[in-house]
């Protein structure tokens, strides 16, 4: 990855498919439009392990994982990341099996478990396309994900582009996808700033602390928040561990 400059942005793109069709093309149209450094993960080609259940993450560590090695690459990416983009083609009504697949993999980094600092000051996308309907519940799996990681901004886009292949998007389709990624280019431009995460996920972080200090006392949980001091402090402090 290139050296970040003064302002610019870190971006990942992870694509729910191999292959570079419509979805592909509209979350790398993004990133180029917001600018900035752009890393590129495919699916399943650069991480393709099934969670086999073990629960070793949830009850030993994420180091635990029988594929904790192979997923380094994409969380070495996430954790630099200012801005991740999820991308997904519609499949049944929702992201690809091979999204989910990877996203099996994060649980451990939802917030009720043990989420990373630095995911409360990183802004997301959740990008699905579909030749008919399905956007709403795909962007809504991968949203899921990253509002539980922590993320405060989080933007879905959904297009019904009516073609198999990006050439043959009909034009007054691409003139709205255009428009609509300039909008949105310009939105996670301006917001490329320190930050406080949304009232909504500070309400989440807050119920979750009650929730630990109440009864939810299991490890490795509670005790990694105790380390962050999560425990006894209020969001603010989970924002400056990140900075």
């Amino acid at each position: 990855m290139i050296k970040n400059e003064e302002n610019e942005m870190n971006i990942v793109i992870i694509n729910g498919q191999n292959h570079k069709g419509s979805t592909y093309h509209i979350g790398r149209m993004l990133a180029e439009r917001v600018g900035g450094n752009i890393t590129e993960f495919f699916l399943p080609r650069d991480f393709s392990d099934y969670c086999v259940g073990c629960s070793q993450c949830f009850e030993v560590g994420a180091e635990s994982c029988l594929h904790y090695e192979a997923q380094q690459p994409i969380i070495k990416a996430l954790d630099a990341a200012d801005l991740i983009i999820l991308t997904s083609p519609v499949y049944v009504y929702h992201a690809t099996g091979q999204m989910m697949a990877f996203l099996d993999h994060f649980g451990t980094r939802w917030m009720v478990h043990r989420p990373d600092a630095r995911a409360f000051q990183k802004q997301g996308v959740a990008i699905a396309t579909a030749a008919g309907g399905g956007m709403a519940s795909t962007t809504k799996d991968l949203y899921h994900s990253m509002f539980f990681w922590g993320y405060p901004r989080i933007y879905r886009m959904g297009f019904a582009v009516r073609a198999a292949k990006p050439s043959e998007i009909p034009e007054d389709i691409q003139k709205k996808i255009h428009q609509e990624t300039d909008r949105m280019a310009a939105k996670i431009r301006k917001n490329h700033a320190p930050f406080k995460p949304t009232l909504k996920t500070r309400m989440w972080f807050s119920m979750i602390r009650w929730m630990h200090k109440a009864f939810w006392k299991f490890e490795p949980d509670y005790g990694y928040w105790e380390e962050h001091g999560w425990h006894g402090k209020n969001m603010q402090y989970a924002i400056s561990q990140s900075e």
